[in-house]
């Protein structure tokens, strides 16, 4: 891997880390929705795993799109104002994931209880993933086609020191 001489190149590199980012994201997404049909098959980890590995992705995706929107699309929009509309409906999809998130935590916490899910529950767990993974997809490809370029160009000296919140992929030290 290149290392960046010249903060240029730091910069330019912040759309592509968004995809790394949005790559990692759909990756867990995929494991989490597999574990979750093996639990329900009668195959896979023990509802307490499963929860916790909910858990950390819904936590890291709400890292990710709080990042983007406390920190990197104000910072677009004042740079390239005529993005606006585009961050503005990226952050409705944020709020719509939010929903999502939360629904499926509900439900998930069902999952470590003493007695096992039934048939109506399994339905609404695996309903919401494939709800929020359709609507991740259209978003991380809306998001990608619209915005990198324009993450690529940013100059953003507070991210010089560090990487941003919405750029992680583990949690913060």
């Amino acid at each position: 891997m290149k290392t960046p001489l010249e903060p240029s190149d730091r910069l330019t590199a912040f759309g592509n880390q968004l995809i790394e980012v949005h790559l990692w994201l759909r990756e867990e997404l995929t494991r989490l929705r597999e574990g979750v049909d093996s639990y329900l098959d009668g195959h896979g980890e023990r509802p307490r795993e499963l929860r916790a590995h909910c858990l950390t992705f819904c936590s890291a995706l709400s890292r990710h799109h709080t990042g983007e929107d406390d920190g990197a699309f104000p910072v677009l929009a004042e740079q390239f104002p005529e993005l606006r509309p585009v961050l503005e409906e990226l952050a409705r999809d944020h709020h719509m994931v939010t929903g999502i998130l939360r629904r499926l935590e509900e439900l998930l916490g069902g999952l470590g209880a003493e007695m096992e899910p039934g048939p109506a529950e399994a339905r609404r767990v695996r309903a919401e993933l494939d709800g929020l993974s359709a609507l991740l997809e259209s978003h991380f490809v809306y998001e990608e086609k619209r915005i990198v370029a324009a993450l690529n160009s940013l100059s953003a000296p507070s991210w010089k020191g560090s990487r941003p919140d919405f750029l992680l992929t583990t949690p913060p030290s």
